[in-house]
């Protein structure tokens, strides 16, 4: 301390220090003694040189993926409802049953719908008979109208007369409509009895496809008012050994994925557990949130064999757009350095002026995997102690690495991602 009190001396001169308050003496003091003290870090750093942060080069497999959220889905879903109107009288099935189609789920009640069956019987019965009433009516008034033709011709045209027989004739053209009233009628009544037999078999509501019951929302004695709106009473999933995961995927990230590509995904409820999937189809229509993000959905195939998963279980997906094996991969860091000023000049303005603001080190960018666009880039390689720029070609990027296609470069080769401050 006594020497550095003797420089500060020195530096400002006895007489001037002499005259000074004591207050002043300190600031006085503490200034110089950080002035001379970075003169004595400058003059013992400039000749060590700058100094560098490396990472090795490596050569190994580069997995270039897109990652999206979405949902998984049964493959089929279907909504049970009823046609008609009644009251639900059993309930044949609940929440995880196994169905094969066909199988019957809802019964109605059928007391009205029987009475209509039975009523539409007795009107097509009533029918026939009405159509045989007419058939003999119609068979009595031909054979009347052919004898009195006969008599006619008999007596040579004197009897009957004319207008008689006119009668007659007429007599039987309503015989006959009265014929074709009647197998109207019995049609109308078939109808009648058919749609009576049909109401009757929808009060048996059955599985339209094999499935499982994923929800049910009906109990004996539910009224059904199937007239004001569709009812739903229970829901049906396809097999659930194969689900759909349906996910949405950006649009700057669309161009990227296409069908038959592999993709891994985790939920929420297995999240140190990976399940595979593979991608099937890309929509064309896009979707727009309310904050103008336009996504493209994508369906991918996943195998439940061990029923794991269920629909409407929120997923993470990746989806692996690009694979290459045993390449040269440069950290992305090392793409994005650029030196500062080397030697004592450097250190001396690092510890005045704080970071370049020319060094690339201080910029902040991110990396967002994608295909291979062959692009020109530079990279600086520390050999023999000193940094060296080589200029490569690189292709695909995983957001981390980037492959190197060519360049001046190999495995090992010390690559420079930052440059540590003198300070440091």
């Amino acid at each position: 301390m006594t020497d550095k009190k003797e420089q500060i001396k020195a530096l400002l001169g006895n007489d001037y220090v002499a005259g000074m308050s004591k207050k002043k003496k300190v600031i006085i003091g503490v200034l110089a003694v950080l002035a001379i003290s970075a003169g004595s870090w400058w003059l013992g750093s400039r000749d060590a040189g700058p100094r560098y942060l490396t990472e090795a080069i490596t050569q190994g497999t580069l997995s270039v993926e897109v990652t999206a959220n979405g949902t998984l889905e049964a493959e089929q879903t279907v909504s049970i409802g009823s046609e008609l109107s009644g009251i639900v009288e059993k309930v044949m099935v609940d929440v995880n049953d196994v169905v094969k189609a066909n199988d019957v789920l809802i019964e109605l009640d059928t007391s009205n719908l029987k009475a209509s069956v039975e009523k539409a019987k007795a009107s097509l019965a009533s029918a026939q008979a009405s159509q045989k009433e007419a058939q003999a009516t119609l068979k009595e008034a031909q054979a009347k109208y052919q004898r009195l033709l006969n008599v006619r011709k008999l007596s040579g045209g004197k009897t009957p007369a004319k207008t008689e027989l006119d009668e007659q004739a007429a007599v039987v053209s309503r015989a006959e409509a009265s014929v074709d009233t009647a197998a109207a009628q019995i049609q109308n009544a078939k109808a009648q009895l058919e749609t009576a037999q049909t109401d009757l078999t929808k009060a048996y509501i059955s599985a339209p496809i094999d499935g499982v019951i994923l929800a049910r929302s009906v109990e004996p004695g539910y009224a059904v008012a199937a007239s004001l709106q569709a009812v739903e009473l229970l829901t049906l999933a396809s097999d659930l050994t194969t689900l759909d995961l349906e996910i949405d995927v950006d649009e700057a990230d669309v161009s990227l994925v296409k069908p038959g590509q592999s993709a891994v995904f985790t939920v929420s409820a297995y999240p140190n557990q990976q399940f595979p999937a593979t991608l099937v189809k890309v929509a064309y229509g896009p979707t727009t949130t309310d904050n103008n993000v336009v996504t493209y959905t994508a369906y991918l195939k996943v195998d439940n064999k061990e029923m794991l998963l269920r629909p409407g279980m929120t997923a993470t997906a990746r989806i692996t757009t690009d694979k290459k094996d045993n390449v040269l991969l440069v950290p992305n860091t090392a793409l994005r350095f650029a030196p500062s000023m080397s030697g004592a000049s450097s250190s001396v303005s690092m510890f005045m002026m704080g970071p370049p603001h020319g060094s690339s080190s201080s910029k902040v960018s991110k990396d967002v995997g994608g295909a291979a666009t062959q692009r020109q880039s530079n990279v600086w390689v520390l050999r023999n102690g000193a940094a060296e720029q080589v200029s490569i070609v690189t292709g695909s990027t995983d957001g981390t690495r980037t492959e190197v296609i060519s360049g001046n470069l190999k495995a090992g080769d010390l690559v420079i991602t930052s440059q540590l401050k003198a300070a440091e």
